[in-house]
């Protein structure tokens, strides 16, 4: 079992930046990707961006590239994701998953699931 914990959310004007971070505990031991989802009210949980196993690929979404990045630092067993010019529609819970497989591009992929962190961007 891997559990996992966001932290870093808040409230923040558009065009400012959130780090959000992803504490992973548990058996972390084999190598897992990481991915970051979001879901606002009303809406369905979305893909963010994702990182593999050895933090070597990423993807993210469209509507996120050029403005997000996510990390990874495994000794300390964390994943980040700096969001920068932060828009309203940015706006959500946002959720780290982790997958037993090195490279996790989709949201099936998945096994472990943060509590989330929310994030609300002011216009």
């Amino acid at each position: 079992q891997v559990q996992l914990v966001e932290s870093g959310g808040g409230l923040v004007q558009a065009g400012g930046s959130l780090r959000l971070s992803c504490a992973a505990s548990g058996r972390t031991s084999g190598p897992y990707a990481v991915g970051w989802f979001r879901q606002a009210p009303g809406k369905e949980r979305e893909f963010v961006a994702a990182i593999s196993w050895n933090g070597r690929i990423t993807r993210y979404a469209d509507s996120v590239k050029g403005r997000f990045t996510i990390s990874r630092d495994d000794a300390k067993n964390t994943v980040f994701l700096q969001m920068n010019r932060l828009k309203p529609e940015d706006t959500a819970g946002y959720y780290c998953a982790a997958s037993g497989q090195r490279w996790a591009p989709w949201i099936q992929s998945y096994q472990y699931w943060g509590q989330g962190t929310q994030v609300t961007v002011s216009s």
